[in-house]
């Protein structure tokens, strides 16, 4: 029966092509200079430009292209690239990171950025705990502009990874956000932004579009005239447009994307797909029983058939997660000894079910598990609709957790309802990413550190699922100041030890950092062969997205 569904979805990839070709699609030409994106999957938009908020998400390019960061990291280089700031150094024995921004810089009405801005940005941070996404208060004391191309962030402790965090933090203008009287609920509707792209042109339901901004800092920049955002409602619809030369750039999961895709106009259609995206987890909510239990969540792991989540959900784009959860973007910090001891990643039905049995949960008389006090366990896996390869992911997932004796059901919500529900913990099982930074820290700081766990029902940037560890916040506390490399090498590969052994959760494969792409109206993309950046949409968290942005360029144009 298996070896009859895994066929079914191989001649289904070998016919689509077929298919495809077969179509014929009319559709009006595509404007000049309009650049044509799929980055969020939904039915429809919310008009929301809120670079602050966690409560809801904000458009895409809201954090990197309407709003900017001081310093863009570049994760294929492994850089910080200056951008609203152009230096940073610390003083006072690493007790004061002093900050110097970029001068010229003018938002989009025409007003002067300065220093001012950025301590004002903090300071509505600190006045509204909701907006400290990244938690730099929790290691701050004070941050003031010095002045208007100085800013002095003053630490309540020594904490270095603690700049990358600030550098990344996109800032708001003073002389708006200052009148806003509810800066968490603000929808920005209209947004004041330094970015490349600032001006709302068009917004409807189904479509939305980004014009250029009049007075972007950077001379000659952008030369694209305007960005535009079909609303597609899953992947399937977003990927046929991408087929059918409707979009030129995506993040997107495409199924068989060298027969689907890039056969089809072989001269312009392009992707890259390097391991080096976020890790897709399974969250299991350790604040509700019985996911406070490491044998069932290390059972749950037994019970995942990894290789046939990759072969069934990603086409083999990805392979299953070694038990660190570390992606092919540490690659030299990966600690082998940690990676040996994760017997709990292979696929164990049989092993699962013994550590169930073993921590006292029995299958009943209908084949499921039940609790102490005899609760059927009976748990929805939450995924976002449209996301194909999630959907099938949380299938697979389902069946093997329904082979040990766990009733599990898929459930799919739109983003911005499934991301509420996530951030707040309202959830058993669900799938979700990994945050990155430029060391492991910030990737083990949100999976485990005791320091950002919030109580069910407060919003959380990340650390979804509720899991503090006592030991592992110590090694993270150790890294946090510790500028020695060989020493911090040693204080990750304690973390990841610790990982292994208490499977805070569930890592299933590393993603590919998705993008296509068509050249065909526009080049400057990066590519295996020109590999400047990321070239990823989806990679906004700390600004990458803003080098592609400004060096995208009509085609027959030097980018």
């Amino acid at each position: 029966m298996l070896m009859r569904r895994i066929a079914h979805r191989l001649l289904f990839a070998m016919a689509l092509p077929a298919l495809l070709a077969g179509c014929s699609r009319q559709r009006p030409p595509l404007p000049d200079n309009v650049l044509v994106v799929s980055q969020e999957q939904q039915a429809s938009w919310g008009r929301n430009f809120n670079p602050l908020t966690t409560a809801t998400a904000a458009r895409w390019p809201t954090l990197a292209g309407i709003y900017e960061p001081l310093f863009v990291f570049n994760s294929v280089k492994g850089e910080m690239v200056p951008w609203l700031a152009v230096r940073q150094e610390w003083r006072e024995a690493n007790q004061v990171l002093q900050v110097t921004t970029r001068q010229g810089v003018q938002w989009s009405d025409g007003r002067s950025f300065t220093a001012r801005d950025v301590a004002f940005t903090f300071g509505l941070l600190r006045q509204y705990p909701p907006l400290d996404r990244r938690g730099v208060w929790g290691f701050l004391s004070e941050v003031r502009a010095v002045n208007d191309t100085t800013v002095a962030f003053r630490f309540a402790r020594r904490f270095i990874p603690g700049a990358d965090e600030i550098v990344a933090q996109p800032i708001v203008p003073e002389h708006i956000w200052s009148t806003v009287a509810d800066p968490v609920s603000f929808t920005n509707e209209n947004p004041v932004a330094t970015g490349p792209f600032t001006e709302v042109r068009r917004f409807q339901a189904q479509v939305y579009e980004l014009g250029r901004n009049p007075h972007y800092w950077q001379p000659g920049l952008p030369r694209v005239d305007a960005l535009r955002f079909p609303a597609f409602p899953g992947n399937d619809r977003a990927n046929l447009a991408l087929v059918f030369d409707e979009v030129d750039w995506a993040g997107n999961f495409v199924p068989a994307v060298d027969r689907v895709f890039v056969q089809r106009q072989p001269a312009s259609h392009g992707y890259w797909f390097p391991l080096t995206g976020s890790t897709i987890f399974l969250y299991a909510n350790t604040a509700r029983a019985p996911f406070d239990n490491v044998c069932v969540r290390k059972a749950l792991s037994l019970a995942i058939d990894r290789e046939l989540l990759v072969d069934v959900a990603l086409y083999r784009y990805s392979r299953p997660a070694d038990a660190t959860g570390l992606s092919d973007a540490f690659v030299g910090w990966r600690d082998s000894a940690a990676v040996a001891a994760g017997d709990w990643v292979r696929h164990d039905p049989a092993a699962a079910a013994t550590l169930l049995d073993q921590a006292g949960f029995r299958r009943g008389a209908d084949g499921v598990r039940r609790s102490p006090d005899g609760t059927p366990w009976r748990y929805d896996i939450l995924a976002v609709s449209g996301w194909s390869d999630w959907v099938r992911g949380a299938q697979v997932i389902a069946r093997g957790l329904r082979d040990v004796g766990i009733d599990a059901t898929v459930h799919t919500y739109d983003f911005s309802a499934w991301f509420q529900r996530v951030q707040e913990g309202d959830f058993d099982l669900t799938l979700g990413w990994s945050f990155e930074g430029p060391t492991p820290y910030t990737f083990y700081q949100w999976l485990m550190s005791s320091t950002t766990v919030k109580p069910l029902g407060v919003s959380s940037m990340g650390n979804w699922h509720r899991y503090g560890s006592e030991a592992a916040t110590r090694a993270l506390t150790a890294f946090e100041t510790e500028a020695d490399p060989r020493a911090q090498l040693q204080l990750a590969a304690r973390m990841q030890r610790v990982f292994v052994a208490e499977a805070p959760a569930i890592p299933l494969y590393p993603n590919p950092s998705w993008a296509e792409y068509n050249t065909g109206r526009f080049a400057g993309f990066p590519a295996r062969d020109n590999p400047y950046a990321d070239a990823s949409p989806n990679k906004f968290d700390r600004g990458e997205c803003l080098l592609v942005l400004t060096t995208l360029a009509p085609r027959g144009s030097t980018p």
